[in-house]
């Protein structure tokens, strides 16, 4: 990669033979450095160690815990909030300035515009070059970070909303590239990457999800270990509510799912991003 100050930082628990993500990055190119971050609450955590070597790095989840506001009296601590905040701190130590934050169930990564701009779903030869652009595009925005689109963006494929009109949208998710120098405080035991968008978003960060491209991922609930097993006990209902607990001003609970109807979160847009208008229009008394 041209980006020498970067590392790929895959998240994960508990299931180190299903790390999907290192294996697609190795397939469609990426050639930089990569961290598989775990905490010393993992039983797993020799499986890794023995399967990616010294690219694991072990955070110590009890005392990130105590600087991460949860939104609830649960005294475990399975969920991912607590390696989302601790993974700044890990590529400080390991001396890079930005990282991309990466579940471990991508099982591919995809273009979805072609040089027209046109619909296309193609999967990435070299990571290393959308890499590449991806952070100098992210330098230049001054958003505090970006990520690339999810399956679920383009449901309708070219007659979809995402494939008729590819726009930026104002959110982040799964894929945070981010910069130490930009700490972000991720909040909620699940939910954490909407909650985190919508409350900083109305403070004035800028997130931007860049539609240009896409990642495949498992079916949600399809694997065990990570965050699975608390899904299976919440439901979606729960999750989602937790966003509305800090962000009741531009969430609330509605339907989604064309065959198999589920409680999903709903954002309000208008309520979320603040909209800012250029100095020319400002009155003068």
């Amino acid at each position: 990669m041209k980006n020498k100050d970067f590392i790929a930082m895959i998240l994960t628990h508990g299931r180190p033979d299903k790390v999907h993500t290192y294996n697609s990055l190795k397939k469609q190119g990426y050639t930089g450095p990569i961290c598989v971050l775990i905490d010393n609450e993992d039983k797993t955590a020799e499986q890794h160690l023995r399967k990616f070597g010294d690219q694991v790095q072990v955070f110590d989840k009890p005392k990130v815990a105590c600087g991460v506001d949860a939104g609830d009296n649960l005294q475990h601590r399975s969920a991912i909030v607590y390696a989302r905040n601790a993974a700044f701190d890990v590529a400080r130590k390991l001396g890079y300035r930005y990282f991309m934050q990466l579940d471990d169930d991508y099982t591919r990564f995809n273009y979805k515009a072609g040089a027209e701009l046109e619909y296309v779903e193609k999967p990435v030869k070299s990571l290393d070059v959308v890499f590449d652009a991806l952070l100098d595009f992210y330098k230049q925005s001054n958003a505090t970070s970006i990520a690339i689109a999810q399956g679920g963006d383009f449901i309708g494929g070219k007659s979809g909303s995402q494939g008729q009109k590819l726009h930026l949208k104002r959110k982040c998710m799964n894929t945070w590239i981010c910069d130490v120098e930009k700490p972000l405080k991720f909040c909620g035991r699940m939910n954490e990457d909407v909650t985190t968008y919508t409350c900083e978003g109305r403070r004035g960060h800028l997130f931007i999800q860049i539609p240009n491209l896409e990642i495949k991922q498992l079916a949600t609930q399809s694997t065990a270990g990570g965050m699975t097993e608390l899904y299976l006990r919440a439901g979606t209902y729960t999750k989602s509510f937790y966003t509305i607990l800090y962000a009741p001003s531009c969430t609330k609970i509605n339907e989604m799912g064309a065959v198999k109807r589920r409680l999903h979160h709903s954002i309000q847009w208008n309520n979320a991003a603040p909209k800012l208008l250029h100095e020319k229009w400002r009155k003068v008394a």
